[in-house]
């Protein structure tokens, strides 16, 4: 029986609502910690109705019990089921969706939760061994690209079934201001924010498209313009956190489009955090994803200018990474 899992703030174990014929009939979900993101990621999946069971898994049972009771008040909208569960649960998982860690404070870089949150991401990974061969992992918590090589490498599992969620928000908020200038339908904007998520992160604007048609030639944006969309995209959830002190609705939501992408093979391109051949770490660009992870990386055709930050990027994460040679 085929099984998800979600470590983030919670753990949840899921079985699927229903299933194409060309995959498994169910699926678990874990999901570690009963936090913020955690709670909010299964409830965004109870909306979503695409898995049948929700297993929550927190080091504070109390806070779990609390979380359960106050999910499974809204699970008449749906027939998903939630409990209360334990790691033997989430060993059984075939996806594995980490978001436990230290927050990310007003004023930090996500480069600062480095150490904190390998921490926590090392002790999780120890304590669910032995890890199914053909499970898959999701990092969620932040730093995503180094947390997502560290996985990798803890947990010995091959690198297209260890991903991160990257800059799938990002991107979304970046369509979402394009749309509003256009005063067109998100969904006719297609653009990528790739490389870190974070301070180094870029657009690719000379693959952006309207309908088919580039971007730049319908809306044609100085450079100045553009830098400053590209900005107001990567400090959306710095602003949010400074007034809210975390951000859960949108990562919750992008998780669990994510899951139902590989529960459901639905074969999307989206800009995941996933290892990249050439500078031997993981950070953003479109990958096909299906229920074996990522299926493949989708060429982008970059200019020179993109290729560079994307490479700059790519630096500043391998020097992070670095630090920690010997602990992996």
């Amino acid at each position: 029986m085929p099984s998800l899992a979600l470590l983030v703030d919670l753990f949840i174990s899921t079985r699927a609502t229903h299933s194409p014929p060309s995959t498994p009939p169910y699926c678990y979900l874990e999901n570690l910690r009963a936090g913020s993101v955690g709670s909010a990621v299964a409830y965004s999946l109870l909306l979503r109705q695409v898995v049948a069971d929700i297993v929550l898994i927190d080091i504070n049972h109390d806070l779990c019990r609390a979380q359960v009771q106050d999910l499974s008040d809204a699970t008449f909208l749906s027939n998903v089921r939630i409990r209360q569960g334990t790691l033997e649960d989430a060993q059984k998982a075939d996806i594995i969706i980490i978001t436990a860690g230290a927050k990310q404070k007003p004023g930090d870089t996500r480069l600062a939760l480095v150490d904190r949150n390998f921490k926590v991401l090392k002790s999780i990974l120890q304590s669910l061994q032995p890890i199914r061969s053909d499970a898959i992992l999701l990092i969620v918590a932040n730093p995503v690209d180094i947390l997502t090589l560290f996985a990798q490498r803890l947990s010995g599992l091959p690198k297209g079934q260890v991903l991160g969620s990257g800059t799938l928000l990002d991107s979304i908020r970046l369509t979402r201001i394009l749309a509003s200038k256009l005063k067109v339908a998100d969904t006719s904007i297609h653009a990528f924010v790739i490389g870190e998520h974070g301070d180094s992160q870029s657009v690719a604007w000379s693959t952006a498209t309207v309908h088919g048609t580039p971007l730049l030639k319908v809306l044609p944006l100085t450079e100045a313009e553009r830098d400053e969309i590209a900005t107001t995209t990567k400090k959306k959830a710095e602003a949010i956190i400074k007034v809210k002190g975390f951000t859960s609705y949108g990562v919750a939501a992008v998780t669990a489009r994510i899951c139902e992408a590989i529960i459901f093979d639905h074969r999307q391109v989206l800009p995941l955090s996933h290892w990249q051949k050439e500078w031997d770490c993981c950070l953003s660009l479109p990958a096909v994803l299906g229920r074996d992870g990522i299926i493949s990386s989708f060429p982008l055709s970059l200019n020179e200018s993109e290729q560079a930050f994307l490479s700059s990027s790519a630096q500043s994460l391998k020097k992070v990474i670095a630090e920690y040679a010997e602990e992996l």
